[in-house]
C-alpha cells in the first residue's frame, strides 16, 4: 500500500506517543484503549468518518500501536494511520448492529493475544464514543484484567500545540474570516436562514488560497432574536428581521484543526442595554487577552473579564472558553481545562483556546468571541483579525 499523506511528520507522531507512554506509566496503566477519534487521529493520523461504530487504537507498554475498527474501514485505515499494515486489525462484519455479540468481545481477545490478558488497561470511560455496553462487554471478556478510568490521558497530552499544528489553526482562522465575512454580507431582513447557511457551507468547505475546508466538528449556530437567549439553536426556514439580533457560532476547519469564532450582528437600532453590553464584552476580552500569558492561570483570564462585566452590572457565572486543536463531531473542545474562576491549570505557551464570553439574557444573545494563542511573552495572540464589535447593519 502505497505511504499516507501525513498531516505530520512520523517524528512528531513519535514524539506523542513518547508523551502518552510517559503519561500511561504515571496513571498505573499499563494497555491504553483509546476510542475518541480525536486522539485516535492525534495518535496515529487516522481520519475517517466511522466513529458511529465501535473502532480504537490499542496503545501497549512498546511497539507501534494498533489501529483496531470495522472492516470495511481497515482499507482507510491503512491509508492514513503512520503504522505498517500489519498493525491495522478488524473485526468482522457480523458484529455490526447487532445485539447477539459486541465488538468489543473481538477487542477483548486480542488483548489477551497480545499477552496482557492481566494487565491494568485504562478505557476512555467519559467519552461519547465508548458505551456502557462496551465497557460491559470488555469486564466480562478480561475477568483477569483491571480496568480503570483513563478518560482525558491523552486529551492532556495534545494542551500544547507543536509549531506545525499552530500553523493547521492559522490556516483554519482564515476560512473563520471568510465565514463571517460571507455571513455580514448575506444576512438581510427577509432572507431565509438556511440560504445563508447554505453559502456559508460553501465557504468552509471551498476554504482559501492553501487551505482547502474540512467539515467542522459543530454546524454554524445562529438563533436570532429572542431565541438568542439559548446558545446552540441552529437554523431554520425562517428569514431574518429587522430588530432582532442573530449570534453566529462557526468554525473554519483545516485538516480537522479548528478555529471558532463568533460574532453577532443586529438588524437594525440595536437597544441600548446591548449596545453598553457589546462595549463592556469587546473591554473585557481585551482584558482577559492580556492576562492570557504563560505563568498565568486560566482562572485569571476569567477574572479580568468577568471585572470589566462587572462594572457594568452583569454577573456571568457559566465558563468562557476551552482548549481547541482537532476535534471530531459533535465537539471542538478538547474538554480537559476551563476558563473559568476555579480552574487553577497554568498556561503555557502553545496552548490554544476559544475565549468564548457569550451572554444569554432573558430576551437577547450576544457573542463576541476569539480564538487565541498563549506565546512565549507578553498577551495571548488571536487567531482571527476581525473588528471586535456588535455588527449592525441599519
Amino acid at each position: 500500500m502505497p505511504s499516507p499523506d501525513l498531516p505530520f511528520d512520523r517524528s512528531e507522531y513519535a514524539t506523542r506517543l513518547a508523551k502518552t507512554r510517559t503519561a500511561m506509566a504515571e496513571a498505573g496503566v499499563t494497555v491504553l484503549i483509546v476510542t475518541d477519534p480525536s486522539n485516535m487521529a492525534w495518535l496515529t493520523g487516522y481520519d475517517g468518518w466511522s466513529f458511529y461504530v465501535h473502532q480504537a487504537v490499542i496503545v501497549f507498554p512498546d511497539g507501534d500501536p494498533l489501529w483496531w475498527g470495522r472492516r470495511q474501514d481497515a482499507a482507510g485505515a491503512v491509508r492514513t494511520v503512520w503504522m505498517d499494515d500489519d498493525n491495522v486489525t478488524s473485526y468482522a462484519e457480523d458484529f455490526i448492529q447487532t445485539t447477539a455479540r459486541h465488538p468489543m468481545e473481538d477487542l477483548a481477545q486480542r488483548i489477551i493475544d497480545h499477552g496482557h490478558g492481566t494487565a491494568w488497561i485504562g478505557v476512555e470511560m467519559d467519552n461519547y464514543y465508548f458505551s456502557a455496553k462496551a465497557y460491559t462487554v470488555l469486564t466480562e471478556n478480561l475477568p483477569d484484567a483491571s480496568l480503570v478510568d483513563a478518560t482525558a490521558l491523552v486529551n492532556w497530552q495534545r494542551a500544547v500545540k507543536s509549531p506545525a499544528e499552530i500553523a493547521f489553526i492559522r490556516q483554519a482562522a482564515r476560512i473563520s474570516e471568510k465565514l463571517i465575512d460571507g455571513l455580514s454580507e448575506r444576512v438581510e431582513a427577509g432572507v431565509p436562514k438556511n440560504e445563508v447557511v447554505a453559502e456559508t457551507f460553501r465557504d468552509a468547505i471551498r476554504g482559501v488560497d492553501g487551505a482547502w475546508g474540512d467539515y467542522p466538528a459543530i454546524v454554524p449556530l445562529l438563533p436570532s432574536g429572542p431565541a438568542a437567549a439559548a446558545p446552540h439553536l441552529t437554523w431554520d426556514g425562517e428569514p431574518f428581521r429587522t430588530g432582532e439580533g442573530t449570534t453566529f457560532e462557526i468554525a473554519g476547519c483545516y485538516r480537522r484543526y479548528h478555529a471558532p469564532f463568533c460574532r453577532t450582528m443586529f438588524l437594525g437600532t440595536p437597544p441600548d442595554e446591548m449596545l453598553r453590553a457589546a462595549d463592556a464584552l469587546a473591554a473585557g476580552l481585551e482584558a482577559g487577552l492580556n492576562a492570557a500569558r504563560a505563568g498565568n492561570r486560566c482562572r485569571d483570564i476569567a477574572d479580568a473579564m468577568n471585572g470589566e462585566l462587572a462594572k457594568v452590572g452583569i454577573i456571568r457565572a457559566a465558563r468562557c472558553g476551552y482548549p481547541i486543536g482537532l476535534s471530531y463531531p459533535p465537539d471542538w473542545g478538547e474538554r480537559t481545562m476551563s476558563i473559568r474562576s476555579e480552574d487553577e491549570t497554568e498556561l503555557k505557551a502553545g496552548m490554544t483556546f476559544h475565549f468564548m464570553p457569550g451572554l444569554w439574557m432573558e430576551s437577547w444573545g450576544l457573542s463576541i468571541t476569539e480564538s487565541i494563542l498563549i506565546t512565549e511573552d507578553g498577551p495571548a495572540e488571536t487567531f482571527c483579525d476581525r473588528p471586535r464589535e456588535l455588527f449592525v447593519k441599519p
